[in-house]
């Protein structure tokens, strides 16, 4: 298949090259022409405007839209949608609140367009090892496009699936990064207490590698906490300032609403509003296993922001 995509940051432009080596065509745009000329070199048709990359694809069109969630959101879909035609697809892959998808869906339907919102889990491992997806919208428009998010998949009929009508993917992307906080804090908290105890004197990359095998806490966050732990065990070079991107309090506000008790997820979310103003180790770990599995920057001692090398 062929499929447009803007935005060709850290996932953006994985996502086109995992597209690509699948064997599909991929017309790129991004407002960073290096990011664009990074997309040709991996074989994608690179264009510098958004008339450019609606001529480039075949009706019934698809462009995949990877840009920050918010307003960058709000108006690239606006430029594009005033450049398509009835029948073609628009689809949002950021991490867009589930009403504002929603919102989308039904102003696109009246003009003619489709639109798709697909909650995106993989970080900057997507490449390699693919990405989740939720899909919300129309089935016969997720069938349709299904071979992209087959290449997309960890494989063609695992890990991506339709869940619903326009706005669930978002809503269920936003409910999987709150359990993500609640996973990644009990770890960092765990981790901790064990430092804590100095007179056993544990080795803390040597415990987590034990526990990826046969534990029932196995799973893909330790493995990369152990990546960490074996890096630098001290996270000595690492300042304790957990961001949030929306989702965890997104997920909380909803769990009130639906009168559902979420104290984990809860105290997760407060845990890293905690960590902007406090020097602690939990803090630091959290810092660093975003920066493993998403690329996310990390706040150094310096002063200075980025992710490690």
């Amino acid at each position: 298949m062929e499929l447009g995509m803007v935005g060709l940051g850290k996932m953006g432009l994985n996502m086109a090259t995992r597209l690509l080596k699948g064997g599909h065509r991929v017309v790129a745009f991004d407002v960073n022409s290096d990011a664009v000329a990074s997309a040709i070199q991996a074989g994608a048709v690179g264009v510098y405007t958004l008339d450019d990359l609606v001529s480039a694809l075949s009706a019934p069109r698809a462009i995949w839209v990877m840009v920050p969630a918010g307003k960058v959101t709000e108006d690239t879909l606006q430029n594009l949608a005033g450049r398509l035609k009835a029948g073609d697809v628009l689809i949002d892959g950021g991490n867009s609140n589930y009403k504002d998808s929603q919102r989308r869906a039904a102003e696109l339907e009246a003009r003619g367009l489709n639109f798709l919102d697909v909650g995106t889990s993989g970080g900057v491992w997507g490449l390699k090892e693919g990405y989740s997806l939720m899909i919300g919208g129309q089935a016969a428009v997720v069938e349709r496009l299904s071979p992209i998010f087959k290449t997309l998949a960890p494989d063609a009929e695992r890990g991506w699936g339709h869940v619903g009508p326009s706005g669930a993917g978002h809503f269920v992307k936003m409910v999987h990064n709150g359990i993500e906080y609640g996973l990644m804090q009990a770890y960092a908290e765990g981790f901790e207490i064990m430092k804590k105890k100095e007179e056993l004197n544990l080795k803390l990359s040597q415990i987590a590698e034990i526990w990826r095998y046969g534990s029932v806490v196995r799973s893909w966050l330790l493995d990369l906490t152990s990546r960490v732990l074996e890096q630098d065990e001290e996270l000595s070079d690492i300042r304790p300032w957990v961001t949030d991107s929306g989702e965890g309090r997104w997920t909380v506000a909803e769990a009130v609403d639906l009168d559902v008790p979420a104290p984990v997820i809860t105290l997760a979310l407060q845990a890293r509003l905690a960590s902007r103003n406090e020097e602690n180790y939990t803090a630091r770990l959290l810092a660093a296993m975003r920066n493993q599995f998403g690329g996310h920057a990390i706040k150094h001692r310096d002063g200075k922001g980025g992710s490690h090398e």
